[in-house]
């Protein structure tokens, strides 16, 4: 039985189609990953770009690095501003996802603690207004933070987490201790949370040191590890230069073999004033590396 001869050409032609088609389909979707890509990075600059606040009793310095792997962009970030009652809130938190979806919700969740803070000061209500403004938004992420209150008048911190990784407090005689006061669930988890506040005095000199889990965990480090070898950091450095400590904190990202992005915020306090006094006040930026 004579056999049915193929087009070969026919053939050849459909493939070619079908390869064109296939090629077209993969630079569309190239294209529109490197716009959310640049969408994510501007929202991104915006919100590192805004200046942190330079007291006279208070330095304050911090540090940003993007994740490796993905985008490129995360969710960490880190503010600092003055409030109506006259004190300064500090913030540091991590919005879940490495995508232009969590990068524009860090910028909504800054500017949500800000505008709740023109209302009330106290972080652990400004944590609980937020969480039910992001739990009503039902945005699909969550997002774990620190809340700070610093008081001028009495040099009295107060503080709330939302699930965030614990702070490191160093004082310069010799007393270090990673802050392990009670807090409560990521905001945008479940309305009607509550998150209990910790007040304490900043006497003498030390160091208050902010941070994301990006600098203490990943591959190589499990937390506990990474929160020791910064405390070991900051410890006997109460002293030293802000800018230089969040240099030196941030770089345990590298230890870690991390994946994630990570911020570290670090307020110096005390023996502040002749400083002040002798050198004026300078404008003070992020040291966003």
């Amino acid at each position: 039985m004579p056999r049915r001869r193929t087009d070969s050409s026919s053939g050849t032609a459909e493939l070619l189609n079908t390869l064109g088609d296939l090629t077209g389909r993969i630079l569309d979707r190239i294209k529109v990953q490197q716009a959310r890509v640049e969408l994510a990075a501007a929202l991104q600059r915006q919100v590192l770009a805004a200046e942190l606040p330079v007291l006279p009793y208070l330095h304050v310095a911090g540090r940003y690095a993007p994740a490796r792997d993905g985008l490129d962009i995360g969710g960490d970030w880190y503010d600092g501003f003055l409030m109506p009652d006259g004190s300064v809130g500090f913030v540091i938190g991590d919005v879940q996802g490495h995508d232009v979806e969590a990068a524009a919700l860090m910028g909504q969740v800054r500017t949500c603690l800000r505008a709740v803070a023109t209302a009330t000061t106290d972080p652990a209500e400004v944590l609980r207004r937020t969480n039910d403004l992001l739990v009503a938004m039902a945005c699909g992420l969550f997002v774990t933070c620190s809340f700070l209150r610093f008081d001028p008048v009495t040099s009295e911190l107060a503080d709330a987490r939302a699930g965030h990784v614990p702070a490191v407090w160093a004082m310069a005689d010799g007393c270090c201790d990673i802050v392990l006061n009670d807090g409560g669930l990521p905001l945008g988890t479940r309305a009607g949370e509550s998150y209990p506040s910790t007040r304490r005095p900043l006497t003498g000199v030390g160091a208050f040191v902010l941070l994301t889990d990006g600098v203490v965990e990943g591959p190589s480090y499990p937390i506990e590890e990474g929160l020791e070898q910064v405390a070991g950091l900051v410890n006997g450095a109460c002293h030293t230069d802000p800018d230089e400590l969040a240099e030196r904190v941030i770089k345990v990202a590298d230890l870690t073999g991390h994946s994630d992005d990570a911020a570290v915020l670090v307020l110096r306090y005390g023996g502040l004033r002749d400083e002040w006094c002798s050198e004026g006040p300078q404008e003070q930026r992020h040291g966003e590396r």
